[in-house]
């Protein structure tokens, strides 16, 4: 019994068990992970950024994101904010405001407002290319943004399943990687929940949001729990795959 017990713990590797080769790939994964999320995060930035009409990131942009503005509508506060400067001639501005003001119909949308978007605006704005971002292709996702409110449903649909989807992969392979960790075995267990459960509430407050503008916090509050405890989790294992020793026995993972 007390053999098969200790066989049982020894086949719980850690870093201390595996090979250079194995710690470099590992490295070299973690390092291409925290850099790609550092660029997602100024994505983030520049995505929500400047809807309050002001420079920087604010919590009245994230309301703006998902509930919409109380006296104006997405696309009109982006115009008269920080994507104004994304328009080849000043007066264009003027030319979308009008258009909005004179409830956003159809047919002066493909005389005058397409060809400014379609100039100006659908390099990044085309969900092949940001997915995150309004679609600005057509006049049917247009006047989402043309009108009162924020996100739409579908929208939010569409970017939830996308960021759920592709985050959970990332998390569990960094989450197996810190498993390897020499740490108590029940502070490793939370730690690689708490990622998982910061998504989740960040993806259910957006639609929440969407209804109740003071859910913005949480929006805020969420992804910034899932980004520092996935950063911890990278930062410890590289640290202890590398400049860690200790030959004490290993806990069970």
């Amino acid at each position: 019994m007390l053999e098969e017990h200790y066989e049982r713990r020894q086949s719980y590797r850690r870093f201390k068990d595996i090979s250079v080769s194995e710690r470099i790939l590992n490295t070299v994964f973690l390092l291409t992970i925290g850099v790609g999320y550092l660029a997602a995060l100024a994505n983030l930035y520049y995505t929500h950024q400047g809807l309050d009409g002001k420079a920087g990131l604010s919590v009245e942009d994230v309301v703006i994101s998902y509930h919409g503005a109380n006296n104006q509508t997405r696309l009109g506060t982006a115009i008269n904010g920080i994507m104004k400067t994304n328009l080849r001639y000043i007066g264009d501005k003027d030319v979308i405001m009008q258009w909005l003001h004179h409830g956003a119909d159809e047919p002066e949308y493909i005389e005058k407002i397409a060809p400014i978007l379609n100039r100006d605006c659908i390099g990044c704005h085309t969900p092949t290319v940001n997915p995150s971002l309004p679609d600005l292709t057509h006049y049917s996702t247009v006047s989402e943004v043309a009108h009162a409110g924020g996100a739409s449903i579908p929208t939010l649909v569409r970017v939830s399943h996308i960021h759920l989807f592709g985050i959970a992969f990332i998390l569990f392979f960094i989450g197996k990687i810190f498993l390897l960790c020499d740490l108590n075995v029940h502070v490793k267990r939370v730690a690689v929940v708490i990622p998982f459960a910061a998504m989740l509430l960040d993806v259910l407050s957006w639609f929440v949001t969407k209804e109740i503008s003071s859910f913005a916090y949480v929006v805020i509050f969420s992804g910034a729990l899932m980004g520092l405890s996935m950063g911890l989790q990278i930062v410890l294992s590289i640290y202890q795959m590398w400049f860690y020793s200790n030959n004490t026995a290993y806990q069970q993972s």
